[in-house]
């Protein structure tokens, strides 16, 4: 076992333990329910899941190849007892799928472009918006804005046919366009390409996106979409009118409908 191995499976081995003592088969047996979760879950909540993850890591001089394999380590480690008291077919655990993308985010200044590939596969395992979206805003976002070697693989993943990944294709310029900077082009490319799926977190991930780059600019988001209000989902719509001014709201609103009432009297 390389060094970086070893170091990976002794901190895992520190915050398994830790989640677990934070455990609580309620909390448990609610999450995975409202997840739809296929996982094992020990009931623990995010903030205390990133208390231990940031405690763990401590004081720890962490290189590209020993986050990696913590990562992989986190990610990967099955449990064959979930926090309901209930047996499994050694699934993963979500808490430790959660713990490796707060890894990830904590840590995110070693990585790059060169781990893209491992960034994909993990969203294409991740199947749930609470593994995905911490990836693609807090991980694959703030990398993307300074690493050009992302532009190729956002590219590709806009138009891959897993939803997932497409989403995430999205989610990467929210955090960026939210404070005023980022690929708006970009973006907005990709969104229109998307503006007519059906599927919800699609259009979820479109709004979210447009709302938070119209805290700092307004006018490009309502400009963007106006001529786009007949093709916006009613979810897309819904989110990105809430940082725009009432007039700018009430104009995107009334084309919308008005395409609707077009469409049905048609």
């Amino acid at each position: 076992m390389t060094s970086a191995a070893s170091e990976a499976h002794s901190l895992a081995e520190v915050i398994d333990c830790e989640l677990r003592a934070r455990g609580s088969s309620a909390r448990a047996s609610k999450e995975r329910a409202y997840l739809k979760s296929e996982l094992v879950h020990s009931g623990v909540g995010v903030p205390a899941t990133r208390a231990v993850v940031r405690e763990a890591l401590r004081g720890v001089e962490l290189d590209h190849d020993t986050v990696i394999a913590l990562a992989e380590v986190l990610w990967n480690s099955a449990s064959d007892a979930d926090g309901m008291g209930g047996v499994t077919s050694g699934a993963p655990v979500y808490e430790l799928r959660s713990a490796a993308t707060m890894v990830l985010i904590q840590t995110k200044d070693r990585l790059g472009a060169g781990d893209s590939d491992f960034f994909e596969r993990l969203l294409r395992q991740a199947r749930t918006w609470a593994l995905v979206d911490p990836l693609a805003c807090d991980v694959i976002g703030p990398l993307s804005e300074h690493d050009e070697g992302f532009g190729p693989v956002l590219e590709r993943w806009a138009v891959d046919e897993d939803f997932w990944i497409r989403r995430s294709a999205l989610l990467a310029h929210l955090r960026p366009l939210r404070e005023g900077r980022g690929d708006f082009a970009r973006f907005a490319r990709f969104a229109d390409e998307m503006l007519d799926e059906k599927e919800f977190f699609i259009r979820k991930a479109i709004g979210w996106v447009l709302r938070d780059a119209a805290r700092k600019r307004p006018e490009l988001v309502f400009d963007w979409m106006l001529p786009r209000a007949h093709r916006a989902s009613g979810v897309t719509m819904r989110e990105l009118v809430k940082h725009l001014s009432p007039e700018q709201r009430n104009e995107l609103l009334a084309a919308k409908e008005s395409s609707r009432t077009r469409a049905g009297s048609g």
